[in-house]
């Protein structure tokens, strides 16, 4: 048995003090520090806050490597960086590149998605594939060549790695892939690159669809006659991801958009393989995209992705909101894990839940990161 002591214990409900995390490689209790054995293994949080370890759910690479490079190894690399961040599960996100290269991606994740479990780095929980199913005119980063209209076929064939699917509705003929795939998958069906009214929005999520791709980027804007993809997913029930780079997204909307979706708000980096690196030029998706500082963009301009750290999320919003600290913390946790269907085993420090762990400061810097109740990231010499 080990036993974080002297930290700020992060839970669904609240934040809880004075008392010992107990975990070996599930979560076995919150304790009294009385009941802690002399010859047990013990890390003192120093006053510091302990969490459930990040859930990234859409991130399309970083240090170098890109999940649609179809590379094992890059995977690998991608998983190990993100430990930095206190991310210890993910769902690599592939682009609307050829499907040649798609079925590459996805026999890439096949291919370590059981050892992630074990491996130094984030664990891999599944793909979200972004497109190809989009709309050409809000495409974004997305390459126009390789869009195509919806096909249940295809994603039934990939329904064992696929967790999550962004398409475009109005794409969808009577809404029959979404339909289908909704009655015969639990895949978290996914507004995005999509220029759908208001009314075919809610059409689409009363026929399956549950979530909403980076809220307010490359959909339909809220507009007081016509309100848009953005509208629908303010004014339903869906959950709903946020890109809390300030740049992306401007940090005035954090407080209005956490209001509305509560527990349905989750925030994501939408990483390029450019973060974690320096200013410069990369590719996304076989573009080349330029880095500068916090913007990743298109030679026209257009925004690509971003270079988000998912901790950097956390502090962004808590920065510029009064949300406390557990409610913004649940935003990169539970409200991810929910949504994706794998709250049974991740996502809290609740009894019998994998102990995944990290622990960090006041400006969200972390100092640990453990995973299934090995230490795999520490800032000690």
């Amino acid at each position: 048995m080990k036993y974080i002591i002297g930290g700020k214990i992060i839970t669904p409900d609240g934040i809880v003090t004075g008392c010992t995390l107990a975990y070996d490689e599930k979560i076995t209790g919150i304790t009294n520090d009385a009941l802690i054995p002399s010859v047990a293994e013990v890390i003192n949080a120093e006053g510091h806050y302990i969490s459930p370890g990040f859930i990234d759910i859409h991130m399309h690479g970083y240090m170098g490597e890109d999940v649609s490079d179809g590379k094992a190894e890059g995977l690998q690399i991608i998983a190990g960086g993100i430990i930095e961040n206190g991310v210890t599960s993910f769902l690599p996100t592939t682009m609307t590149v050829s499907e040649d290269e798609i079925n590459a991606a996805f026999d890439a994740v096949r291919s370590v998605k059981e050892k992630s479990r074990n491996w130094t780095g984030a664990e891999i929980l599944g793909v979200h594939a972004e497109g190809p199913f989009i709309n050409p005119s809000k495409k974004g980063a997305q390459a126009a060549e390789n869009i195509k209209k919806p096909d249940a076929a295809f994603v039934l064939k990939n329904a064992d790695i696929i967790k999550t699917l962004t398409l475009a509705p109005e794409t969808d003929d009577g809404h029959a892939c979404i339909k289908e795939l909704a009655a015969k998958t639990d895949i978290l069906l996914s507004l995005g690159h999509t220029d759908a009214s208001y009314e075919e929005a809610i059409s689409a999520i009363e026929d399956g669809v549950s979530h909403v791709t980076h809220l307010f980027n490359a959909m339909s804007p809220l507009n007081h006659r016509n309100p848009g993809v953005v509208g629908a997913a303010l004014t339903s029930d869906v959950s709903c991801e946020l890109i809390a780079d300030t740049f992306h997204i401007h940090p005035a909307l954090f407080s209005f958009v956490a209001g509305l979706k509560q527990q349905k708000l989750v925030l994501i980096t939408d990483c390029t393989r450019a973060g974690g690196m320096p200013d410069g030029e990369y590719t996304l998706g076989g573009q080349p995209i330029y880095l500068n500082g916090i913007e990743c963009r298109l030679e026209d301009g257009t925004i690509a992705g971003s270079v988000l750290r998912l901790n950097k999320a956390v502090d962004n919003v808590l920065k510029h909101t009064g949300l406390s600290i557990d409610t913004v913390v649940n935003m990169v946790t539970i409200n991810a894990a929910r949504v994706i269907h794998e709250d049974d085993r991740i996502g809290s420090l609740e009894v019998g839940k994998d102990a995944d762990i990290v622990i960090f400061d006041d400006e969200i810097n972390i100092l640990k990161t453990i995973k299934g109740g090995r230490k795999i990231y520490t800032t000690e010499k």
